[in-house]
């Protein structure tokens, strides 16, 4: 059997857990970086979300809902919680969390003001690797809060790193590993190294602690810590708890051990007296201002530390070792012997083993990094995540009433919604709630490792206790019932394939499962999005964020209506990825014919409205004199007035494309009749759906709102590098617009679009996020296969100019790579050994024990790639590992080969390593 094809361990592992029958995802690095400023945790009345529980308030609160911490695992269900505690004798408390200026306090938003990094982890979280980088000096806390409320939007944020405290290194590298020695014995190193030129001595505190569920109900019983008895200099923390019966923390040494309750500090936040004296913020109080009664002296509690004192030499490294376990060692057996370290360095080597099946061999050893700590990123991100709409708008049984606003404020018409999952964050700081776009991209890279939980996930989204009962997919916690883009069934059917061409084997009855549930999305879109049931859709912003002329959520300042050329491709995307589906489903299931006509016909009804809408001439969305799509306002004050504006919003019509094999008709004969008709008898429908009648490269039929005539005329502007094109991928606004703003005067007021390329320089949606000028990962991605797939029809004879003015002509597979290459140098090194998502930050760039960590964001700049907005969205942004996966580091594929994403069996190609990708290509042709 050869190396590729052999079942390695942790495969096995997932097989296991898949199969229930080893629970080795029962544990793993569920708990998030940031639980305050949350919507769950808000019970004000009027959603001041990050005001109700600051960052002031978190170590002396009990949470409701979800835990936080540094480096935490969890059980899947948040019972039991283990994290970092550290101080440097310096700070007025306890770092035991990330700190960050919310959304009011940031120039540009919220944003995290610290640096930690996701090294690696395996699907199971059989091996896991963390790094915090903790200042010698005082944290500056003040400095960073003033002045990031000090600069404008006009202004950089103002980061940790802009303070000076990293200078002359002094500063601690805390790497954290865990390595599970069975499913349910989870081993742990904390290797502390003092990077500074002068000793130093830092305060380490491994917590365990019980979630709080007993407060908010009194029928829920109380688990306990206690100190325990243990082997010879081994100190011992017994946990007893109802769900799970009793576990042992082990920790090396005799640490002290400390003791107190997972409660609030009601003096301290309220003014009123506490019903016990020991409260959540114990540790602080004991630690930094020894307070000795602050801590249970009976060693017994819901929350428990090992309190080491380490003192550091200039250069030199201590490591602390613990033990989470379901086993009692008996006192004769060492749980720190020599089974210990060699765990790790199997677990380990297993890691190496199942990447080695993922990451392309030939990929250069930098984007192997790369490659690997995206995953990791990806992998670490996981969080517990619960909410239950109902008792959150009501109120606890035992619990002051909520005020009676809310039961008419925010998320009010969720009622239904019950969470209480591990869910694949965005960013498990900026944004620790699962976005459900954002999701959907999530699993194209999640499928690569661990298929079974990228299913899952998408499934999840669209249970009963998720989806509303009308239809519409829950988009976030902010306001469920905002719309983003219907991405679920591509990544669902992207998925699918991926997991095929993994296993060999399809796996229909999850694309039956899930079909039917899309199906009730779908309905909701059409009965609600299509408000003159024209097939010329709506939805707002539409996850684009500030990308319109003015917020295209809110009611229109003249009145009138919006018709969005994003909105109605989405759309179409959506009609001919069910279609993919009904398809596959009807090869063994001839009822899915009539279901996959019904895709077909709605897709010709939407490709008619985006070009020409209905029998009178009037104009639909795409605008002939330019030869670019547009939104179209309709208000009483404008009349039609196509809103010239060059964004991604005339891009994403390339995104509704996909090729029907030439067998596929003749294995169909319900549908292949239905289709015949169509393309016999309504001329008027077909002669907007570009060459459905006209066979492509092996005979396929290619269904596409753009037509090839179209596509070049958008690709003239996509491919321009004084426009969309930058070197490090495709712009979501044209650069035309920084010397040619767009202005609309409407209603008395002047709307402007201009090409911001970096941060926001408006307060739209909160300013956090740009979509005037950036590059967007899941934007690009989709630009890349709407290319394959064009070139999968089309073939080598297709050429355009690229770059636009260059003279050289390319393939769209050709251009394809070079956006796909262009992507992945955001985060490779340059000939000068400088990754362009650093930016300028000199300590990021040549320091070696900081230019290997990456940091995964969530944009990058519109003309030099550097790293902007949340700087942990190894979500969506993870999609580099894809690319990196599919193009083996600098692709040299065959030319019309078939894409990807058409694919269920394996395919040889041929991928040539680079010890670098270029930022551009040259493949003229003759």
């Amino acid at each position: 059997m050869s190396e590729q094809w052999k079942i390695t361990v942790e495969e096995e592992r997932l097989r296991e857990a898949n199969d229930r029958v080893s629970h080795w995802k029962r544990w793993g690095p569920y708990v998030s970086e940031r639980a305050w400023g949350t919507v769950r945790e808000d019970y004000s009345k009027d959603g001041s979300a990050w005001e109700y529980l600051p960052f002031e308030h978190a170590h002396l609160r009990a949470y409701r809902w979800n835990e936080d911490g540094m480096a935490g695992i969890c059980d899947r269900h948040q019972r039991i919680c283990f994290a970092l505690s550290m101080w440097n004798g310096k700070d007025p408390i306890l770092k035991e969390r990330m700190y960050g200026v919310t959304g009011n306090q940031g120039n540009h938003g919220e944003d995290c003001k610290e640096y930690y990094f996701y090294l690696d982890s395996t699907p199971t979280h059989s091996y896991m690797k963390y790094l915090y980088k903790y200042p010698q000096s005082e944290f500056p806390y003040k400095w960073l809060l003033d002045e990031n409320k000090r600069r404008t939007k006009q202004d950089d944020e103002f980061e940790l790193i802009d303070t000076g405290i990293f200078n002359e290194d002094r500063y601690f590298d805390v790497f954290v590993e865990y390595a599970k020695c069975k499913a349910e014995d989870i081993l742990i190193k904390i290797n502390v190294h003092n990077r500074g030129p002068e000793a130093a001595e830092l305060h380490l505190l491994p917590t365990v602690w019980f979630r709080n569920i007993w407060s908010w109900d009194k029928s829920q019983p109380k688990p306990r810590l206690n100190r325990a008895a243990g082997p010879v200099d081994r100190s011992l923390i017994q946990l007893n708890n109802e769900y799970y019966g009793e576990r042992y923390f082990y920790a090396e040494g005799t640490p002290e051990l400390l003791f107190t309750e997972n409660e609030t500090n009601v003096q301290a936040v309220f003014g009123t007296p506490n019903s016990q004296p020991y409260v959540k913020d114990a540790f602080h109080r004991y630690v930094i201002h020894g307070e000795k009664d602050a801590v249970n002296p009976l060693c017994s509690g819901t929350k428990a530390a090992a309190y080491y004192k380490l003192n550091i030499p200039a250069g030199e490294s201590r490591e602390v070792r613990m033990r989470l376990t379901n086993n009692r060692w008996p006192s004769q057996r060492d749980p720190f012997g020599e089974e210990f370290e060699k765990t790790f360095s199997v677990r380990m080597r297993e890691a190496n083993e199942f990447f080695h099946k993922i990451i392309p061999e030939k990929l250069s050893d930098d984007a192997k990094n790369v490659m690997r700590q995206s995953i990791a990123g990806m992998l670490w991100s996981k969080q517990y995540y619960h909410y239950e709409l109902r008792r959150w708008l009501v109120g606890d049984p035992d619990q002051p009433p909520p005020p009676h606003e809310r039961l008419e404020g925010r998320n009010h018409e969720w009622m239904h919604l019950y969470n209480a999952d591990v869910i694949s964050m965005p960013d498990k700081w900026e944004y620790p709630w699962y976005a459900a776009w954002d999701l959907a991209f999530h699993c194209i890279t999640l499928a690569l490792v661990d298929p079974d939980f990228a299913k899952d996930q998408l499934i999840l989204m669209l249970r009963e206790w998720y989806m509303h009962p009308n239809g519409q997919i829950p988009a976030y916690e902010w306001a469920f019932g905002d719309v983003n883009p219907p991405v679920h069934a591509w990544a669902a059917w992207r998925v699918y394939k991926i997991d095929a061409r993994r296993r060999g084997t399809p796996d229909r009855a999850f694309l039956e499962k899930i079909f039917h549930k899309l199906m009730l999305n779908f309905t909701w879109w059409v009965n609600r999005k299509d408000a003159l049931g024209n097939n010329i859709f709506e939805g707002g912003f539409l996850g684009l964020d500030n990308i319109g002329v003015f917020d295209r959520s809110a009611k229109l300042p003249s009145g009138g209506r919006i018709e969005q050329s994003d909105g109605t491709s989405w759309m179409a995307m959506f009609t001919l990825n069910l279609l993919s589906m009904a398809l596959e489903l009807a090869e063994q299931n001839p009822s899915y014919e009539d279901v996959a006509s019904k895709f077909w016909e709605h897709f010709l009804y939407i490709a008619k409205a985006m070009s020409q809408r209905g029998d009178n001439g009037e104009h639909g969305l795409w605008d002939e004199e330019d030869g670019f799509f547009y939104d179209v306002l309709h208000s009483p004050e404008t009349g039609h007035l196509p809103m010239r504006v060059r964004s991604m919003v005339g891009i994403i019509p390339l995104f509704a494309i996909d090729t029907i094999e030439p067998d596929t008709p003749e294995k169909l004969e319900g549908f292949k009749r239905r289709m015949d008709w169509f393309i016999e008898n309504r001329p008027d429908l077909c002669a907007n759906l570009a060459k459905m009648d006209v066979p492509g490269q092996g005979e396929r039929r290619l269904m596409s709102i753009v037509d090839p005539e179209k596509l070049r005329s958008i690709l003239k502007f996509m491919l321009d590098e004084n426009e969309f094109l930058s070197p490090y991928g495709i712009r979501a606004l044209s650069r035309f617009h920084k010397d040619h703003p767009y202005s609309l005067h409407l209603a008395g007021t002047t709307h402007t679009v201009e090409y911001e390329p970096g941060e926001s320089r408006t307060g739209l949606f909160g300013g956090n996020s740009n979509w005037r000028g950036p590059i967007w990962m899941p934007m690009n991605f989709l630009i890349i296969e709407a290319l394959q797939r064009m070139d999968y029809y089309l073939g080598d004879d297709f050429l355009v100019e690229h770059p636009t003015g260059s003279g050289e002509m390319n393939t769209l597979w050709e251009v394809a790579e070079d956006i796909s290459m262009r992507l992945c140098n955001i985060f490779l090194r340059d000939q000068n050994g400088h990754r362009a998502v650093f930016g300028k930050v000199e300590k990021f760039q040549n320091d070696p024990h900081w230019r290997d960590y990456l940091q995964f964001y969530e944009y990058f700049h519109g003309d030099n790639g550097r790293g902007v907005g949340a700087d942990h969205q190894t979500g969506w942004t993870g999609l580099v590992a894809k690319l990196l996966q599919q193009s083996g580091g600098n692709v040299k594929m065959r030319h019309g080969a078939e894409p990807e994403s058409r694919t269920t069996t394996r395919k040889n190609t041929t991928a040539t390593a680079a010890p670098k990708v270029a930022a551009k290509k040259s493949a003229k042709k003759s």
